[in-house]
């Protein structure tokens, strides 16, 4: 998968925005200013974190040992990353950055899902 198809699908979820504020190499998206994936765009293949069921995450890393790895640079509990490099199915890269837009989405406080809502 290309950097702008993944960006394409998780810029098309509802109060996503994003931001380069770690440097020009790091594409990080946000819900509600709450990060649920940053790509790490001088990677080849392309590289991104997503947030993850700590349970799930294990499980995925141990069915893809070679494309879903402990979160580089992030805690490892609770975040994967996923070697974008043709292995991994599209449906499956989409879901999981559904899980994690959910995962962060469930975390926000009342206040920001009711702004959520409005939008």
């Amino acid at each position: 998968m290309d950097i702008e198809t993944y960006r394409d699908y998780c810029l098309s979820k509802k109060g996503v925005t994003e931001s380069l504020p770690f440097g020009p190499d790091s594409l990080v998206i946000k819900i509600m200013g709450k990060i649920f994936t940053i790509a790490s765009l001088d990677e080849v293949p392309l590289r991104v974190n997503l947030k993850c069921d700590p349970e799930r995450a294990i499980n995925l890393r141990e069915k893809y040992p070679d494309n879903i790895l402990s979160g580089y640079h992030m805690n490892k509990k609770h975040w994967n990353t996923l070697v974008l490099d043709g292995s991994l199915q599209k449906t499956l890269i989409f879901e999981l950055v559904d899980h994690s837009y959910n995962l962060v989405h469930q975390g926000l406080t009342r206040k920001l899902k009711e702004e959520l809502d409005l939008l």
